[in-house]
């Protein structure tokens, strides 16, 4: 052993299981090493000899920080005034250090299971009734991706409900440019025509399905939409409004003046810059359109003892679900952010949101009355936050706002923009003013001109008269002490990775360490605008292209874009890239997608929208690509082939031993390999999927490289090509380094989609090296296979490779179980958190069954506490079976036990309170119980309330 070296010192945090722990599991599985197990596990045929000589062997926790504060050093943090949906905010003490920082909130998982999820629902409600009231509508969502892709998904939404045909829609140039550019994206494979001109001088003859607006616009004017709204709504279209958020605590809000959609972006609610991202953005529309509002709804339902309760609503109804009928292909949102956001309404409440609105338009107004001293002509008509001022001077100004730390917006030829937001002070003004005045102090000061500012400068028509945020729970917690005990009462009805494992499958819900997440609170990431000069973002290029040179060496592909902020948006933005080249050989006939039966959702969803049109090939019974349908179907497409999707490993977590031969028998066809990455975590280290033959793949880097999952979000999802598709990679037109100059257009409104947590991957594969990251798909293999073995007499396996042995995950098949003991699924998900633990995937990719992931991070003690959990469920399902207990009336189907339930004066069940409440001895060491029963679901999807709900609804 080297005394000195601190090569391992991270990995063994990491890995759960202690190298005594990972023999004991070998031996129960017949196996001396973990090469021996992998040897068996994974085809010969993919395996790489590859030496990895990017990653290295790994740093150490301090020496990773140290080398990361080096580079993002070279970050210079200017004032930001450059507006465009991304405004500098100050985010209240109390949420960063125990929301944004606190893995009682990063680490939880999509509340599908609503039980154990009570409080960020909670929050997530707060979230929609925040966006409800701001902007006037009946219903929102509880987030979308960004503001760009928001307006995008508003778009499809618009042409899937318009009753005139029509595929011809206007986005005014009021719009921010990042949405355009995002909605030319999203529109033309689609089939949609985008017209980026003012409405009013639209002079085609074909009926528009939409028009969007912005308000106010990019250039800080507010516009007067009434009128649009009668005449769009007479020919048959849709009114989407894009607004700033803030703006509608002092302007009429678009469901006051015939908006029928309105998204946004929730950045300016205490969220940071980040560079871009992962920001909350949101859709808000008329309840008559909720069954095509892309996203997630938080629902208000009851529980079995008509308790209120929390869910997922309309949980049926998620687009993925619909596959190549889908109009939408989100399978994520972003959570932790909507929960800042809505922390951030309920410190602030209305009258502080009020309060800074009215300051930042009031500043506003000190700035518009400063430049007019010194002689400059300011826009008439009414503003918000944003001055745009003409003068042949731009170049010398903007210069000397960079000579004094500040960033403004140039707007065409001769235009310079200021937006001002929560972090201006008249400081910052005065230093305004020296930049308009050649760098000179004028002969007053911002808080001299501040004496004659009164009242608001916006018309009547636009001056907000109705109420918002009038709902108790915005108007108590206003205190440090108050909102934080209100953050700590909701996290206590949450379970996360804090209280133990969670076995998703698919879902790779492993440790997120403190380490990797400490620099996303660095000013020098957190303070960066997306579209400051790139010479102020020097420190970030550097790990933006390190990270993506690492992750080149780890997948074998030539190149990567990290723009990309979820796995869907990836798989997205994968199709285009095949969709351009061929287009760019003259192939733009090339439009059939093959999707196996058994993928992911999303996968036909982002087919349909990348305008392909999907063909299933068929799996056999173990789950595998059937090679004689997928080659039949290859060769009768074979004009037409575009692109075959598959998810390796398979979605039924076996290594396909056919890969290599699937993908040869697609080019010999002329088409393209996607690989769904949403596995890869059993390949890094392994084997490279640039080897082995798709030419292009997404990784999910909130699954395999260690960000966190938040509650639903934030997440990316990267993309890795091989070299004849790397002119292709996606670009943000207006950063010419964001992508190649061939590229496609941005998929996402920033750059480089949600930077600010690159570096919890940039980190996590620092730290770990090229030893640390194959130990870690090692260790992620022996756990599954050791779960798999202790479980698979009472639960059988369903899909094994031929060696009898699974890769990372394993899918447990209950169907027997069921039609023994009548116990299914969800009897068991349920039940499982009277054990502390969140059930497994349930009832996907096949029904009736539980597909477990132990992920690398998982210590055998806890692998043997869930084994324990299920065999316990295994044996109360076995004595319903043999009639020793009720069929109806049994731990199984009456979970989870409440402590109210268990409170009662008369317990009435054929069991005990102890076997209710502490099903296994460990148990009681550290009980979590579950804040609400058996959510009814369907008499939440019956009574569909999405917004905050009365006070005595809370009180009872």
């Amino acid at each position: 052993m080297d005394l000195f070296s601190t090569e391992t010192e991270f990995t063994s945090r990491h890995i759960g299981p202690s190298d005594f722990e990972s023999q004991e599991m070998l031996k129960q599985l017949g196996f001396g090493s973990l090469d021996e197990l992998s040897a068996k596990v994974i085809p010969k045929a993919i395996r790489t000899a590859h030496a990895y000589p990017v990653l290295g062997n790994g740093l150490s926790e301090a020496e990773t920080l140290k080398r990361l504060q080096g580079m993002m050093a070279k970050n210079q943090i200017y004032r930001s005034f450059i507006g465009m949906g991304f405004h500098d905010t100050l985010t209240p003490s109390p949420i960063l250090r125990n929301v944004l920082e606190s893995p009682a909130w990063y680490t939880a998982y999509t509340p599908y299971q609503p039980e154990i999820s009570q409080g960020r629902l909670e929050a997530l409600l707060n979230f929609q009734t925040l966006i409800m009231d701001l902007t006037g509508m009946e219903i929102a969502n509880s987030s979308l991706l960004d503001e760009g892709s928001a307006a995008a998904e508003a778009m499809a939404m618009a042409h899937a409900l318009c009753k005139n045909k029509g595929v011809d829609f206007v986005a005014s140039p009021g719009l921010h440019p990042h949405v355009i550019e995002v909605l030319k994206t999203r529109a033309e494979p689609m089939g949609l025509k985008m017209h980026v001109i003012e409405p009013e001088d639209f002079k085609g003859t074909a009926p528009l399905f939409a028009v969007i607006v912005s308000y106010p616009t990019t250039e800080g004017r507010v516009r007067d939409y009434r009128q649009l709204a009668d005449k769009v709504h007479a020919d048959g279209g849709l009114l989407i409004a894009d607004v700033d958020l803030l703006s509608l605590a002092l302007l009429t809000p678009p469901g006051e003046w015939g908006a029928d959609i309105v998204v946004g972006n929730s950045q300016r609610f205490g969220v940071p810059l980040g560079n871009g991202g992962p920001h909350a953005a949101f859709m808000a529309t008329r309840d008559a359109y909720k069954r095509l509002l892309p996203g997630r709804l938080v629902g208000v339902s009851v529980d079995a003892q008509g308790k209120r309760a929390l869910r997922l609503t309309l949980q049926t109804r998620e687009q993925h679900i619909r596959r190549e009928k889908a109009t939408s292909n989100i399978c994520t949102a972003q959570v932790l952010l909507a929960n800042m956001a809505s922390f951030y309404a309920v410190y602030h409440g209305p009258e502080g949101v009020k309060r800074i609105a009215t300051r930042i338009h009031g500043l506003t107004q000190v700035l518009a009355a400063g430049l007019q001293k010194l002689g400059y002509q300011v826009p008439a008509g009414d503003y918000f936050d944003t001055l745009k001022i003409e003068t042949p001077k731009a170049d010398q100004i903007l210069q000397a706002a960079a000579t004094l730390k500040m960033n403004f917006r140039r707007l065409g030829s001769e235009g310079v923009g200021v937006s001002l937001n929560e972090a201006t002070g008249f400081s910052d003004l005065d230093d305004i003013f020296k930049a308009f005045n050649g760098g000179a102090a004028p002969a007053f000061t911002a808080a001299e001109l501040a004496k004659s500012v009164r009242g608001l400068a916006l018309g009547e028509a636009f001056r907000r008269q109705s109420s918002y945020l009038t709902h108790p729970v915005f108007n108590t917690h206003h205190s440090e002490a108050e909102l934080t005990r209100y953050i700590y009462e909701l996290q206590a009805k949450d379970l996360s990775l804090v209280h133990s494992m969670i076995p998703l499958g698919s879902c790779t819900m492993k440790l997120n360490a403190v380490t990797e997440l400490m620099p996303v609170s660095w000013p020098e990431v957190s303070k960066i605008h997306p579209f400051a000069p790139v010479a102020q973002m020097q420190g970030y290029l550097e790990m933006i292209h390190d990270l993506e040179r690492r992750l080149v060496d780890i997948t074998g592909f030539h190149a990567v874009s990290l723009q990309p902020n979820s796995g869907a948006q990836g798989e997205y933005a994968g199709l285009l890239v095949i969709r351009a080249y061929h287009i760019a050989r003259g192939e733009e006939h090339r439009n059939i997608c093959l999707i196996p039966s058994s993928a992911h959702g999303t996968n036909p969803a982002s087919a349909v929208m990348a305008g392909m049109e999907v063909v299933v090939v068929a799996c056999d019974d173990q789950g595998n690509v059937r090679v004689d349908d997928l080659k039949a179907k290859a060769e009768q497409h074979k004009d037409k082939l575009s692109a075959l999707m598959i998810t390796y490993p398979s979605t039924h977590g076996v290594f396909e031993e056919s890969i290599v031969e699937i993908c040869k028998i697609v080019h010999a066809n002329g088409g393209q390999v996607y690989m769904d990455g949403a596995n890869l975590n059993a390949l890094v280290g392994l084997c490279r999927p640039g080897e082995f033959g798709p030419d292009v793949a997404h990784m999910n880097l909130h699954k395999t490289f260690a960000i966190p999952h938040g509650g639903g979000g934030p997440g990316v999802g990267p993309i890795g090509v091989m070299p004849h598709l790397a002119p292709f990679l996606p670009r943000q037109t207006m950063v010419s380094e964001s992508g190649p100059a061939t590229g496609i257009t941005s998929t996402t409104s920033a750059p480089w989609g949600s930077a600010s947590i690159l570096p919890i991957s940039w980190s996590y594969i620092t730290m770990m090296g090229a030893p640390g990251l194959k130990k870690a798909t090692l260790t992620a293999i022996l756990n599954a296979n050791y779960i798999a073995k202790r479980l698979e007499k009472a639960y059988p396996i369903l899909y094994k490779g031929r060696e009898g042995l699974v890769a990372h995950e394993c899918i447990l098949d209950l169907r027997p179980l069921k039609k023994s003991s009548g116990v299914d699924v969800n009897d068991v998900a349920k039940r499982l958190m009277d054990f502390g633990f969140h059930a497994p995937t349930m009832s996907w990719p096949v029904a009736g069954t539980l597909m477990v992931e132990p992920t690398e991070s998982e210590a055998k003690p806890e692998l043997d506490r869930f084994i324990e959990a299920m065999l316990q469920i295994h044996d109360e399902a076995l004595a319903i079976e043999a009639k020793r207990i009720d069929p109806e009336n049994n731990p199984l189907k009456n979970a989870p036990h409440t402590a109210q339930m268990l409170m009662k004066a008369e317990w009435t069940a054929p069991y005990s309170r102890e076997l209710a409440a502490y099903p296994l001895p460990w148990v009681r060491r550290s009980k979590y119980w579950p804040p609400v029963g058996r959510v009814d679901n369907a008499y939440g999807d019956r009574n569909i309330v999405c917004s905050c709900p009365p006070l005595d609804e809370y009180q009872s």
